[in-house]
C-alpha cells in the first residue's frame, strides 16, 4: 500500500498533447506551460455571451477532463461556463504528481478566471477527489460558493475504510484534509453526498458536518450513490436552486 499508493489512488488517462478530444460540446482549449518540464491542460466550456459567471470545476481520480465534460450542461444551462482542468498525468496535462502541484494549479485556474469574473460570480465545484482541491482553494480565496458532491473527510480516512487495522496517516502521502480547509472558507458551502455510496461513505461525508456554518447545507440523496447521483431529481432541483440564488 505505501509503496503503490499512487496507482492505487488515482487512475488517470493521458492524451497526446495534439490529440483533438471530441466533446459533443463547443470547447476552447487552454495550456499553460506552468514549467519547463510541465504544462497545465484547462477546457473551458463557454455559456454564450451573457453568462453570469463561472464555475471552477474539479474532477475526481479517474480519466481526464473527456470524461467529466458530460457535466457540464447542468451548469451551462444556468447561465455559467465552465472551466475544466486537468491533473498531472490526466489528459493533456503533464508534471510530476503532488498534493502541493494540484492547489497550485487550482490557484492558477482561479487567476486566469479572476480577469474576467470578480469572486461573486465565481463558483468553486469538485466531484470526488476533486472536492478536497476545492476545498482548499476556497480556502484561500473568495467565491460566490463552494459546492462539494461526494466529499470526503481527508484521504488517509478513506483509505482508512477499506484498511482499518494498518496506521494510514502515517502512510498515505497524500492527505487533503478537507475538514480542514472547509473552517476557513467564508463563501457559503453546499454539499451533496449519496447514502448508498460505497466509495466515500455518506459516514465519512458527515463527517465534515460540524465544520459547516450556518446557512450551509449538507443534502443527502437518498439511494444515491458515487457516480450517479445527477440521476436523482432531488440533486438537479437543488443544483439549479443554488446556481440561480
Amino acid at each position: 500500500m505505501y509503496y503503490f499508493q499512487n496507482s492505487l489512488l488515482f487512475h488517470p488517462q493521458p492524451v497526446g498533447i495534439n490529440e483533438k478530444y471530441d466533446l459533443k460540446l463547443p470547447y476552447k482549449e487552454v495550456n499553460v506551460p506552468y514549467s519547463s518540464n510541465s504544462n497545465l491542460n484547462i477546457i473551458q466550456f463557454p455559456a454564450g455571451n451573457n453568462a453570469k459567471g463561472v464555475v471552477l470545476y474539479f474532477h475526481g481520480n479517474r480519466k481526464n477532463i473527456s470524461y467529466y465534460s458530460r457535466f457540464a450542461p447542468e451548469f451551462i444551462r444556468n447561465g455559467y461556463e465552465v472551466w475544466m482542468m486537468d491533473y498531472p498525468g490526466y489528459g493533456k496535462s503533464t508534471g510530476e504528481f503532488s498534493e502541493q502541484l494540484i492547489y497550485d494549479w487550482a490557484l492558477q485556474m482561479y487567476k486566469l478566471s479572476r480577469i474576467r469574473y470578480s469572486p461573486d460570480s465565481i463558483i468553486i465545484y469538485g466531484q470526488s477527489m476533486g472536492t478536497g482541491i476545492a476545498a482548499q482553494l476556497a480556502s484561500v480565496r473568495d467565491a460566490k460558493r463552494l459546492i462539494l458532491e461526494t466529499p470526503y473527510y481527508s484521504m488517509p480516512s478513506i483509505v482508512g475504510q477499506y484498511a482499518p487495522i494498518y496506521p494510514v496517516n502515517q502512510m498515505i502521502h497524500f492527505k487533503i484534509p478537507t475538514y480542514e480547509y472547509l473552517k476557513k472558507v467564508t463563501a457559503p458551502i453546499t454539499i451533496f453526498h449519496g447514502t448508498s455510496d460505497a466509495v466515500i461513505r455518506h459516514s465519512n461525508a458527515s463527517s465534515l458536518k460540524p465544520f459547516l456554518k450556518s446557512g450551509d447545507e449538507f443534502i443527502s440523496i437518498e439511494n444515491g450513490g458515487h457516480n450517479d447521483l445527477h440521476e436523482f431529481k432531488l440533486f438537479q432541483q437543488k443544483l439549479d436552486s443554488v446556481l440561480n440564488r
